[in-house]
């Protein structure tokens, strides 16, 4: 059934990916977005943005321009929002004005303009460290690291009796922890959908997504995904960044898959009132996918700089459980990694990018949240 939806921040890289989609399906796309120079630049339309669509451009904050953007609708994506962990320990007012202010705006005007149904873009940094057995085979939720006080202490959690804790695929069902204020706002997203949605007789549902990669990221955000960040480094010839021993684990989807999941998200009934993990399904180390990252760009002779220092917020292993979201949604992720990388080493060697890298890690670093 072909519908209007609405995409807020759609002219962004998942949203532009997600945008196409719908349009292959029929459906009509308007899209709000307030165009951001750390994301888009000099702020104009972005090139890939199909002419099909309708853009607004203005802040998910401003009510008059939501309420506006609403008429006519029949679905939201709910995308909008500040991205970035680090970033988001130091301008902790504005990501939370951006993302859990923009979606209370966002809802509350969903009151006198009721859609079929709502899906908001959460995050799989609510869950903090991911899930870990202990020694005994129970698992274990809460998983905290020792603070580091040399290089004999461990990077990984251990149990209160010092053991190693060993990491497992993260379902749903584990407790939020959130170590970050982006952490924070990305649940608060996910409660202010469902709560007002229930509220007002409109469906709902919340997809929590882990490393999203691909053609179309913003090369010169120093915060946004970590292929990203790894591939304006090595554009302009310098070493990718890995913090800490570089062995931390993540799951990398393509944003191809991430779009179909959203599209997927909007009509099928089983997503109703459900959260989902939206990840590959398989893990792997940062150190590894850089190395992989620059063999994909020719520049095997640019090895990773390994830091040996954490950032607050960050965590150990995380990366994804899909058990949920195939049985619920039909979802198995189908980009081969490898197909993936080379796609979006093609299409960043056509890209120009500022490496703004060193600058974010000078803002990180004073104000004391590299250790």
């Amino acid at each position: 059934m072909s519908e209007t939806i609405l995409v807020t921040g759609g002219a962004g890289f998942i949203g532009r990916s997600v945008c196409a989609e719908l349009l292959r399906r029929g459906h009509r796309v308007r899209v709000l977005d307030s165009l951001i120079e750390q994301v888009h630049g000099n702020g104009g339309r972005p090139a890939d943005l199909d002419s099909d669509i309708e853009l607004i451009r203005a802040d998910v904050r401003d009510g008059d321009a939501v309420t506006g953007a609403l008429k006519g609708v029949d679905s939201v994506i709910h995308l909008a929002a500040e991205v970035g962990v680090g970033q988001s320990m130091y301008e902790a007012e504005r990501y939370t004005s951006v993302n859990d202010v923009g979606t209370a705006v966002l809802t509350e005007k969903l009151i006198a303009n009721p859609v079929r149904r709502i899906v908001t873009a959460s995050s799989m940094s609510i869950y903090g460290e991911g899930l870990y057995v202990d020694a005994d085979g129970e698992p274990v939720q809460q998983a905290e690291r020792l603070p580091r006080v040399g290089a004999a202490t461990s990077w990984d959690p251990v149990d209160p009796q010092g053991r190693p804790l060993t990491p497992v695929a993260t379902p749903e069902w584990k407790r939020p922890s959130l170590a970050s204020i982006y952490a924070l706002n990305k649940y608060v997203q996910e409660r202010t959908t469902m709560i007002m949605a229930q509220a007002y007789g409109m469906e709902s549902a919340c997809l929590r997504l882990f490393n999203v990669y691909g053609p179309g990221q913003a090369l010169s955000n120093p915060y946004t995904g970590v292929l990203a960040i790894f591939s304006s480094r090595l554009l302009n010839g310098q070493k990718p960044l890995v913090f800490e021993d570089g062995e931390q684990r993540r799951d990398f989807v393509h944003v191809s898959d991430v779009a179909r999941a959203f599209a997927d998200a909007l009509h099928l009934p089983e997503a109703n009132g459900g959260v989902f993990n939206i990840g590959s399904g398989e893990d792997r180390s940062v150190k590894e996918v850089a190395r992989a990252l620059a063999g994909a760009l020719n520049r095997n002779d640019i090895e990773p700089e390994v830091t040996g220092k954490a950032r607050i917020g960050d965590i150990r292993h995380c990366f994804c459980d899909t058990t949920l979201s195939a049985e619920r949604l039909g979802f198995r992720a189908r980009k081969d990694f490898g197909e993936g990388l080379a796609e979006l080493a093609e299409w960043v060697a056509g890209e120009e990018a500022v490496d703004r890298v060193d600058e974010a890690r000078q803002e990180l670093e004073a104000r004391g949240l590299v250790a």
